[in-house]
Parts: C-alpha cells; sequence; structure tokens
C-alpha cells in the first residue's frame, strides 16, 4: 500500500458560452492488486477537494422559455465560486519502464457533492469521472508522479440542470509506502 498527496489545476475545454477553471487537493491511497511480467495492477481511492470559478459568457444559453430566464441570466453571468467533495475509486494499469520509472492508464469514478448551482449543473449531489495518463518516477522511498488528465463532472440525470463540465487538467504528486 502507499499513501500520497495530489495537487492539480486546469480549465474547461475551449467553447464561448462560459468559463470554468479548477484547482484540486486529493488524498491517495493505492492498493496493489497484481504484479505481473508486463503490467501491475492497483485500485486508487481518491478524496478531493475540488475549487472553481464559473462563468456565464453568452447570457443567451438560457433560453427566454426557461423559467425566471432574465434573473438566471444575471446570476449566472457573475462570476461564481464553486467548491466540490469528490470520493473516487480508481483503476490503474501500470507499465514499468525501469526500476524507477512507469507509466500508467488511470480511469476513476466516485460520488461528489457541489455547493453551488450554476447554468450547467444542480447544486448537490453529481459524479466525477476522471481519465489520466500518468509517469511515475521512484526516487529510494518517494514516488513522484506527473499526470494529465480529462475530467467530466455531472449529475448522471438526477437533478435538472445536468449539462455538466469537462476539463482537462494536469496534477502533480507524490506518494510513498506505508
Amino acid at each position: 500500500m502507499k499513501l500520497g498527496f495530489h495537487y492539480g489545476f486546469g480549465n474547461e475545454m475551449k467553447n464561448s458560452y462560459f468559463t470554468h477553471t479548477n484547482s484540486y487537493y486529493k488524498l491517495q491511497l493505492y492498493y496493489a492488486l497484481k504484479s505481473g511480467k508486463k503490467f501491475n495492477y492497483e485500485l486508487l481511492l481518491q478524496p478531493e477537494f475540488n475549487h472553481a470559478t464559473h462563468q456565464l459568457l453568452n447570457i443567451y444559453f438560457i433560453h427566454p422559455n426557461e423559467p425566471n430566464y432574465i434573473e438566471k441570466r444575471q446570476k449566472f453571468s457573475n462570476l461564481r465560486n464553486v467548491k466540490e467533495y469528490v470520493l473516487n475509486l480508481g483503476f490503474i494499469i501500470r507499465k514499468p519502464i525501469s526500476k524507477s520509472i512507469s507509466i500508467y492508464l488511470l480511469g476513476s469514478v466516485g460520488p461528489m457533492i457541489i455547493d453551488n448551482e450554476t447554468e450547467r449543473l444542480s447544486e448537490g449531489f453529481a459524479f466525477s469521472d476522471v481519465l489520466a495518463l500518468g509517469f511515475s518516477l521512484k526516487k529510494d522511498k518517494i514516488t513522484f508522479d506527473v499526470r494529465p488528465n480529462i475530467r467530466h463532472v455531472s449529475n448522471a440525470g438526477l437533478q435538472r440542470p445536468n449539462l455538466g463540465f469537462n476539463t482537462v487538467n494536469v496534477e502533480f504528486g507524490f506518494s510513498f509506502s506505508i
């Protein structure tokens, strides 16, 4: 088992309707499932705190047929702070390159609570999905990671609105054996 800490940041994929930036902190708990000849397999538990800023740029995204559309246009066109509390469970397929270097593919999903609604996502319960390609360097007992990733946040249609966000991120971190 390993314990780690990561910091990351990113932006919404380019669009003209809104801006969305995020930064986050993750604790990482790794559990080795299997070490094979070519690949290693791990489970990953990731509690995460995410701080985002969001702003509607194109007020016409909110249509006149929506209730209180003028009020919503004014509300969502102001820069908003959004906090997310996430608990992702991930699976890693790791390919060792040498004794100290490896690359890996990570997929994770988990529930989250969002504290502020936007025109794209309601306040409350949602999900965070992450797909990452990472690079690790082990130096003595510490492993350093660089992990570019794509993250999707939505509420799986449980509430309206549910358009969600798609961000491109990069995170940096370290872990050590426990």
